[in-house]
């Protein structure tokens, strides 16, 4: 199957916030297509220009593209639409489903529509939130502050004062026009990867700092993965409907993360899909593939392979 693939580029860097993260991710495919012997290159792209990423991936005359960009004009369908217009085939999510999915209001919209549990919250402009307040009141504390748009716990924060809400709400607006403010969920951080229509097994994240922010999810040895958690069969299998259907909802293909936090009543919180989750060996997706036999190489191989099968469709 391998040599039938052509010359597949991965894509990775951009221009977003999390431009780095994704050079780690592009790099560790790169690595694992190359010793599969795939016929593989790198792309970098350096920009969010329509035009200029345009020309860059016609001229590098790609069979499949494989799309490792995090956050913004990567995981918005931005560059998915370039693809598509292009007709390249490409992995991961369609345009649709990928702007969906990076739309953290949008997507809870859905899934509170089809009865999943999202958390208590509130959305807020730039110029409204001064109005907020007494709507932000009922949510009690603490909160949770963060951009509507943003992955890897950029601009993120947990307050417990009111007195901390200002600073929290500019914090988020560096990386958005609108801010989500959540009621705080206690319980057990999960994740679920989805692989195809297939939900692997859940990992619990037990950070060494309050919560899993930037810092705690790539920063070595700040946190502590359990694969798969220690949940009873009955739970584990409602937490992985709970996701796969998240995923589903959305119209996600290919691969997704699914972000849950179990309450202390055991009930799973959705807090978001995303649609190009980490893909160095470490990562997450990768961890609950490992756990079922699935080697990081096979991983990034059975990506592509999915890709060509959507296209087919």
């Amino acid at each position: 199957m391998a040599l039938n693939f052509g010359k597949v580029g991965v894509l990775m860097g951009g221009a977003s916030s999390e431009r780095e993260i994704s050079l780690k991710s592009g790099e560790a495919v790169y690595r694992a297509l190359a010793d599969s012997d795939i016929d593989v290159t790198s792309i970098d792209i350096k920009t969010d220009n329509i035009q200029d990423s345009t020309r860059l991936l016609r001229s590098a005359k790609l069979n499949c593209a494989f799309v490792a960009l995090h956050g913004r004009f990567g995981e918005d369908g931005q560059v998915q639409s370039i693809l598509e217009k292009l007709k390249i085939p490409y992995t991961g999510s369609g345009v649709a489903a990928s702007k969906l999915a990076m739309d953290k209001i949008a997507s809870r919209a859905i899934f509170k529509t089809y009865g999943l549990y999202v958390p208590q919250s509130l959305v807020i402009g730039r110029s409204s939130y001064s109005r907020s307040w007494k709507y932000l009141h009922n949510l009690g504390m603490p909160l949770v502050i963060k951009p509507a748009t943003q992955g890897s716990s950029i601009g993120l924060s947990i307050i417990h004062d009111r007195k901390d809400l200002d600073q929290a709400l500019k914090q988020a607006f560096v990386f958005d026009r609108k801010v989500i403010a959540e009621k705080y969920i206690a319980g057990r951080e999960l994740t679920v990867g989805i692989l195809g229509d297939y939900a692997l097994p859940v990992i619990e994240i037990i950070p060494k700092k309050r919560f899993f922010d930037f810092q705690a999810k790539y920063q070595p040895g700040m946190t502590r993965y359990i694969v798969p958690a220690k949940l009873d069969l009955k739970l584990a299998k409602k937490v992985k409907e709970a996701a796969l259907l998240s995923h589903l909802l959305l119209g996600c293909s290919g691969f997704s993360r699914v972000d849950i936090i179990l309450s202390t009543d055991n009930l799973p919180y959705i807090l978001e899909v995303n649609t190009i989750p980490g893909l160095t060996e470490i990562s997450l997706l990768p961890k609950a593939a490992k756990s079922v036999g699935i080697e990081f190489n096979q991983l990034c191989l059975r990506l592509i392979e999915l890709a060509y099968e959507k296209k087919k469709v």
